[in-house]
């Protein structure tokens, strides 16, 4: 779904450049400065689920990012809530993440990262951008397409529970 109707002065990737350099020369970007900068209105509700969001820190849920807001306004439903998260998304603000079959929101880092996802334990290992690089230089070679990278989740199996799975699979052959 697309922003609304209202001019913006520049694209998602420009607030992308501005957050970075924000970072560099800040701890914590003003954001609601840069929702204004695209032209766009700070909402309360915008405030509060950016403040939900940096205060549990990490993959939030939509839930518990309405429960968190809902301590300071009562009025606020979870309709408000995910629209507001749509558009901090669609504001390169926030990120979300694919995680178990659960879609997770964190606060956009100043430089992309990146997570591999045990689909087992729950295991969440950091990924270095510097790691996916790579793949995405051979995309764009390759497919002649421009990748906008900011956030990947992988799932797969940790090594502790790729060697359950192995021994548990090797049970299966043993005879009793």
């Amino acid at each position: 779904m697309p922003l609304s109707g209202r001019k913006r002065k520049a694209g998602p990737l420009a607030v992308l450049r501005i957050v970075h350099r924000f970072a560099m020369a800040h701890a914590q970007p003003d954001y609601a400065t840069l929702i204004r900068q695209q032209g766009f209105r700070v909402t309360s509700q915008r405030r509060l689920i950016l403040e939900a969001l940096r205060q549990c820190g990490g993959h939030v849920s939509p839930e518990a990012i309405y429960l968190c807001v809902r301590e300071k306004a009562a009025a606020v439903n979870r309709a408000t809530i995910y629209r507001n998260l749509d558009f901090l998304c669609q504001m390169r603000l926030v990120v979300a993440a694919q995680v178990n079959g659960h879609r997770l929101y964190e606060i956009a880092g100043a430089a992309p990262h990146h997570h591999l996802i045990c689909r087992l334990c729950g295991q969440m290992i950091d990924l270095p951008h510097r790691q996916v690089e790579a793949f995405c230089a051979t995309i764009a070679r390759q497919e002649h397409f421009s990748v906008e990278l900011e956030h990947l989740v992988l799932s797969g199996l940790c090594p502790k529970c790729q060697r359950a799975a192995l021994t548990k699979e090797n049970d299966k052959h043993m005879i009793p």
